[in-house]
């Protein structure tokens, strides 16, 4: 599963905006969009955020999908 697709399940999972996301992760919407559309993809220190906060959530990224 490629990043932008594991940023878009984490909200599709947690009923919550990009711009909910965003405030949560304390960046700017402009960087999830950018994330969730394949523009950009965080630096690791990023990934790791988002990575404890989708754990913390409870979310769990099925790595059989594609």
């Amino acid at each position: 599963m490629e990043f932008a697709t594991k940023v878009q399940f984490a909200r599709e999972q947690l009923k919550i905006s990009q711009e909910e996301l965003a405030r949560a992760l304390n960046v700017s919407y402009a960087t999830i969009n950018r994330w969730e559309n394949s523009k950009t993809t965080p630096n690791k220190m990023a990934q790791d955020v988002f990575f404890a906060f989708c754990k913390k959530h409870g979310v769990i990224f099925d790595e059989k999908k594609k």
